[in-house]
């Protein structure tokens, strides 16, 4: 069955991760995803490796890990932008779409004749959305942003890893590109109640998204305890500053994570360690209390912990009710049973004869299930079609070609 956006043509002028994040996500849902990509270089992030996927042959593409993570359903043409051939095309193509996504730097496309304004003229209908770093508007807002810097400046960092005091403290980024995600799916959402906005309008929009905004809305409970309780967060590593116990225990074979949330998961907890008396002492009666006194309750749980294996207490503690998981590594996650029952990871064919890993999208509609047909497409793999679909004959493309506009 078609997806829930199959009437839905989106012209994706962004790169890297953020925008292109966003119309994976429209993709997966059956949107048609117009890729522009510079002619002979193409999105950034198919640089951005080793990792390279590998042919059938075993010889590397110029396809990096990075760049097939976030590109998925999408229809690739090359154009250049700064060229009025390419502009005009872009005009073409914004007047039978429903949305164009961009993250130029803020001014980039007016100077081209691509801004919401010029393409708006054209199509009254259209949905535009502008992702950049610090927004349309701010003192900021024509400077260069990435992920890690949006991390350091919207105060993330300054609440993740381990506390000043401690072995291995001072502040860390997360793992994965958390800003440049977020702000994807931000942008999704946004553009899906544009699309229905517009069923009850039938005007367009113009929808203006900063990286720090998202960040800084994603400080969440850190903003309000320091807008509450006046006192600026600290780095507290992996234990949790309002919630107790609820951090990492060390078994015999690794470290597992512990997250209790009332008062009856900590008395099942204690069932479980064979330590009844900790959860009638006064001290960790309360959530409270055991913020309050965590330097003492926190190294009696340890030593529990350390008589058994993950797995040992994995399993005990789910059955009686308490949240507790291992620290899976990336392979360890897609092995677990759970994750391969759901089917997170499947394998496309790609052009280049081999095929390619998806991590696929969480969404499961039980009445239109999504569709993955399209692995994410090489350079321009899709220029004479879309081009044609224009009206473009042979020699119009051919001329184009020749003029390095695609």
């Amino acid at each position: 069955m078609a997806g829930p956006l199959s009437h839905v043509r989106v012209l994706d002028l962004s790169r890297v991760l953020a925008g292109p994040w966003a119309s994976q996500i429209l993709a997966d849902l059956g949107a048609d995803i117009i890729k522009v990509e510079r002619p002979g270089i193409g999105d950034d992030a198919r640089a951005w490796g080793p990792p390279f996927l590998k042919d059938r042959n075993g010889e590397y593409t110029k396809e990096s890990g990075y760049y097939l993570a976030a590109n998925r359903g999408k229809r690739s043409i090359t154009l250049r932008l700064d060229a009025p051939e390419g502009q005009d095309i872009v005009r073409r193509l914004a007047a039978k779409s429903d949305v164009v996504l961009e993250n130029f730097k803020v001014g980039t496309l007016d100077g081209f004749g691509l801004g919401y304004d010029a393409l708006r003229a054209i199509n009254p209908r259209l949905i535009y959305c502008s992702i950049t770093g610090f927004g349309q508007t701010g003192p900021k807002k024509s400077h260069l942003a990435y992920d890690f810097l949006i991390q350091a400046m919207g105060g993330l960092m300054s609440v993740t890893g381990e506390s000043d005091d401690r072995p291995g403290g001072g502040a860390q980024k997360v793992g994965i590109p958390i800003v440049d995600l977020t702000t994807g799916v931000y942008a999704a959402v946004a553009l899906l109640a544009a699309l229905a906005g517009r069923e009850v309008s039938g005007e367009g929009e113009h929808i203006d998204i900063g990286m720090l905004d998202v960040q800084v809305g994603l400080l969440a409970n850190q903003a309000m305890n320091y807008l509450v309780g006046g006192r600026n967060p600290r780095r507290t590593g992996n234990a949790h500053p309002n919630i107790q116990p609820q951090q990492v225990f060390s078994c015999k074979d690794g470290e597992v994570v512990l997250v209790i949330g009332n008062e009856g998961q900590f008395q099942r907890l204690c069932a479980v360690l064979c330590r009844p008396e900790l959860a009638t002492d006064e001290r960790f009666a309360t959530n409270a209390g055991r913020v309050k006194h965590r330097n003492i309750l926190v190294p009696e749980i340890q030593k529990a912990f350390a008589r058994e294996t993950r797995a040992y207490w994995a399993e005990r503690l789910s059955q009686a009710g308490v949240p507790c998981g291992p620290i899976n590594s990336v392979a360890e996650v897609f092995e677990d049973p759970q994750v391969r029952q759901r089917e997170m990871l499947r394998f496309l064919p790609h052009p280049s004869g081999t095929s390619v890993p998806q991590v696929v999208s969480p969404f499961r509609f039980k009445n239109a299930p999504l569709a993955y047909g399209n692995p994410p497409p090489l350079l321009g793999q899709h220029s004479e079609e879309i081009l044609h679909e224009l009206g473009i004959d042979g020699p119009g493309i051919a001329e184009l070609r020749e003029g390095g506009i695609v």
